[in-house]
């Protein structure tokens, strides 16, 4: 029993000194599409745009005209006597009675939605 427990004792030291001589540093795999890839888009210059690549897309610039000061009326004064020389219009009777009508029903339909307001809930029979 003792020769199988060395037997594996060496085993076991054999493979550790393996392990040990492989090296962990990472392996550095280089990515030969990624690199061509990298390189031409670092090469890539972009052509220059024509002197008149904006005619047909883009209006010609033109400074709007300077805005005219308003004219006063040669005769305001006469056209503010003439305005306060004016009888007011009034409304006819008629719409006032109608709108005092409206408020009446208004607050009638007030009354009666606080009366619904405060009556019992009606509860509903089940079947």
């Amino acid at each position: 029993m003792s020769a199988v427990l060395r037997q594996a004792a060496s085993a076991a030291r054999s493979t550790l000194r393996n392990t040990r001589a492989i090296s962990t540093s990472p392996v550095s795999h280089r990515d030969l599409v990624q690199e061509i890839y990298v390189r031409e888009i670092k090469s890539y210059k972009t052509p220059a745009p024509p002197k008149d690549a904006h005619v047909g897309h883009v209006k010609p610039f033109s400074a709007p005209s300077a805005p005219k000061a308003p004219a006063l009326p040669a005769d305001l004064a006469s056209e503010l006597s003439a305005y306060d020389a004016q009888e007011p219009i009034k409304e006819p009777a008629a719409s006032v009675a109608q709108a005092a009508h409206s408020t009446e029903e208004a607050g009638a339909g007030a009354e009666a939605y606080l009366a619904f307001l405060e009556a019992d809930v009606p509860e509903e029979v089940h079947h």
